[in-house]
């Protein structure tokens, strides 16, 4: 079967990273890396390194070898035990007779994780520098936008008036709180284990006649040394059944994914015909419909969002195989994470890309935010009303009060001056203290002006400007740190 992506659209853009041979080249240069560690323990010539890391590049890896090794893999279970015997048959005809250190006291676990652990890193390398471009995009958009005013929403309907600045500093926290946990989460060590988790191959290996204490210094210090090859960081413990490492990674991944869908969502809905106050970024052959050539469609959303859609799903079966993990050795839940892990990689990571391309491109379409929040009318005011002028009515009690208002915005739901003239009539000849200083009940022009005020959205932002400044002033920390 050739898998060139034609199911997951943009996925390609992460296919060098984490694709078959990304994996296999892993497999390769986590034994070369072990023999490495070997060498500078002095448990083999300096020479026989150098030879192991040269094997790498003279085994096969392009389609038809990958194919092989696929169908090979099915004997064991795993790729590892096919690609090794293609290495030590590289690594004998470099060396020109067999090399003993190669794959000493390794399991095929140790080099699989430690491998996968590779293609992640890179991963997670190309993940946090795309969410970094995007956070810089959302943070221009925050300080631009702080006073563009429109509609909020709430359950699918009009709600109150906002600040397109704090939508975008939402989406803005989100993406840096995912880069965040990516950084802090999704990263691998170099797995060993040995045969049953007891190191000792790893003992007997560095065995020089010392007490087990030195010995296990030895085993310590090789594994360290193998995780610096690699760039790799070293465990506490062995994690060939304790799988939450694994799960950290694919949590921080699909946490991802969600912040990014979250932004796609709010794109879709505003970038429809009839809302029109978002535009994405177009480029040429994107976007296009076979069928109806005038036809825009917001391609990088559609792709985020289908990725939010796919990894929890994907993040389901890392954790089923997390928590099928038996013995010393998981019997499936350890195969079952592999495609399931790489998969939800392959999708986060091309769609940290398609965000910062998003973001950065991103149109919008101040005049449209304004016509359609006159077009919701009096009512996203409601609330400032009801709030403001219950006090005032001290003719009625306060529920009645209240219910004054709000028959009011109900009979002008469109007519903010003749919601003004309404409730006029209801304050004048009112001697309310509640109301403010310059505004003289029996003065009906200066009573409605005041009204008037109080229905203009740019007054009731709330906290806007300082909610934009936070989520632009913890991301500019956050690069920092």
């Amino acid at each position: 079967m050739i898998t060139t992506g034609l199911l997951t659209p943009g996925g390609r853009r992460a296919a060098e990273l984490l694709d078959d041979r990304a994996v296999a080249r892993a497999v390769l240069r986590t034994e070369a890396a072990w023999v490495a560690a070997q060498s500078r323990l002095g448990l083999v010539p300096r020479r026989i390194a150098d030879i192991a890391r040269d094997a790498v590049d003279q085994v096969p890896l392009d389609e038809a070898s990958l194919s092989r090794l696929a169908v090979a893999s099915e004997g064991g279970g795993n790729p590892v035990i096919p690609l090794l015997a293609d290495y030590r048959a590289a690594v004998t005809e470099l060396h020109g007779s067999p090399v003993a250190a190669v794959h000493k006291s390794l399991t095929s676990q140790d080099v699989m994780d430690t491998a996968l652990a590779i293609v992640l890193k890179a991963a997670r390398d190309s993940l946090v520098s795309d969410l970094t471009r995007t956070g810089d995009a959302l943070a221009g958009l925050v300080e631009t936008h702080t006073d563009t005013v429109m509609v909020g929403r709430t359950l699918t309907q009009h709600a109150l008036p906002i600040a397109f600045g704090v939508k975008a500093a939402s989406w803005l926290a989100g993406v840096d709180d995912a880069a965040r946990d990516v950084l802090d989460r999704a990263h691998l060590p170099v797995s060993y284990g040995g045969a049953a988790g007891t190191l000792a191959a790893g003992m007997a290996l560095c065995d020089q006649g010392g007490s087990t204490e030195q010995t296990a210094d030895r085993l310590f210090t090789l594994i360290g040394y193998w995780g610096e090859e690699l760039g790799l960081g070293v465990p506490d413990h062995v994690w060939h059944t304790d799988r939450v490492p694994v799960l950290r990674v694919a949590g921080a991944l699909a946490e991802t994914t969600a912040a990014l869908g979250r932004m796609a969502n709010d794109v879709l809905l505003l970038s429809r015909p009839e809302v029109g106050e978002l535009r994405e970024p177009t480029a040429e052959g994107r976007g296009v419909s076979s069928a109806m050539p005038q036809k825009q469609n917001p391609v990088l959303s559609v792709l985020l969002k289908r990725t939010a859609l796919a990894a929890p799903h994907l993040l389901s079966q890392v954790s089923s195989g997390a928590a099928a993990a038996v013995d010393e050795r998981p019997d499936g839940g350890w195969h079952a994470e592999w495609p399931a892990l790489r998969e939800l990689a392959v999708l986060a990571t091309a769609a940290a890309s398609h965000a910062a391309e998003l973001a950065d491109g991103l149109t919008v379409n101040a005049e449209r935010m304004a016509q359609n929040l006159r077009r919701a009318g009096t009512g996203v005011m409601a609330e400032r009303l009801g709030a403001t002028l219950t006090p005032v009515l001290s003719k009625f009690d306060g529920s009645t009060a209240k219910q004054r208002v709000q028959a009011a915005v109900r009979e002008h739901p469109l007519d903010a001056e003749a919601l003004a003239d309404h409730l006029t009539d209801l304050i004048t000849g009112e001697d309310s203290p509640s109301l403010p200083d310059g505004v003289n009940p029996r003065e009906r022009a200066t009573v409605s002006a005041w009204l008037l005020h109080l229905l203009d959205p740019r007054g009731y932002l709330g906290a806007a400007q300082q909610l934009c400044d936070r989520a632009v002033k913890n991301h500019r920390e956050r690069l920092i740190a």
